[in-house]
């Protein structure tokens, strides 16, 4: 008995490559999907079951400082569709910082745009160079060169190093990808409110998105709104107006707590 169970206890003292996440084992390179839960205004959305108490353990975050009315608003930046100079333009009036979350043609596409972005206080954060879903990608070298190629193109561009925050294309990702990103010295920036705004000719009415947008507010909301999308642009004023009016104040990524 002594030599059968010694055998089994070491199987069992034995490290896995999946991790217990409320109850369901999670493959450290299984694809996973982020998606929140929204319970209305004011009131804090919940992270996916999969991974949620683990974020923090990659310094990944949805959310920022629940403890006070505070917003972070962030765009992501696939290609340009002759919007983000007057979203710029509104945040520029309305002394409003924002995260704009870019690929590599973006950068190498629209470097006055880019260049504008940093020169006016918003951070300029990278997306990936080719927009793949990270968890798709397990070779280490291959998984950093989505990172770096950006990081080039940015400093070529703006002179200085990116920002570090990093935002998974589509939501994607793996507890390993999140691990990874994190050693290559990112954060990853997920989000607690989004809306489908992404496609632009299927644009939503401005005063449907405006109900949405202002009812999807909560302490430490991590905003993502699409800058290719027209009526995003027509009502942003609009919409940081009234959420100011709601008692928010807007905050840049890198005051996170």
């Amino acid at each position: 008995m002594i030599k059968l169970f010694i055998p089994l206890l070491l199987i069992a003292l034995t490290p896995t490559f999946t991790y217990n996440v409320n109850a369901s084992i999670v493959p450290e390179n299984s694809e996973l999907n982020w998606y929140f839960v929204h319970r209305g205004k004011d009131t804090l959305p919940e992270g996916p079951k999969e991974s949620v108490n683990i974020l923090k353990d990659y310094d990944a975050y949805y959310l920022g400082d629940t403890e006070s009315k505070v917003i972070y608003l962030t765009f992501d930046e696939g290609y340009e569709n002759g919007y983000t100079e007057k979203i710029l333009d509104v945040l520029k009036e309305k002394g409003v910082p924002a995260a704009f979350f870019v690929v590599k043609p973006y950068i190498t596409q629209n470097p006055d745009i880019v260049k504008r972005m940093a020169d006016e206080g918003h951070l300029v954060c990278n997306h990936s160079s080719h927009h793949p879903s990270m968890a798709s990608i397990t070779d280490p070298t291959k998984f950093q060169n989505e990172f770096t190629e950006v990081e080039d193109a940015y400093r070529e561009v703006v002179g200085t190093d990116i920002p570090k925050f990093f935002r998974p294309p589509m939501g994607k990702y793996s507890i390993n990808s999140l691990k990874m990103t994190k050693d290559l010295g990112y954060k990853s920036i997920f989000w607690s409110f989004a809306y489908k705004d992404w496609l632009k000719d299927e644009q939503p009415s401005e005063e449907y998105a405006i109900k949405k947008i202002t009812n999807g507010v909560h302490p430490g909301c991590i905003m993502l709104l699409h800058a290719v999308s027209k009526t995003n642009t027509n009502i942003l004023g609009t919409v940081i107006d009234q959420i100011r009016a709601d008692g928010y104040e807007f905050k840049s990524l890198d005051q996170l707590p």
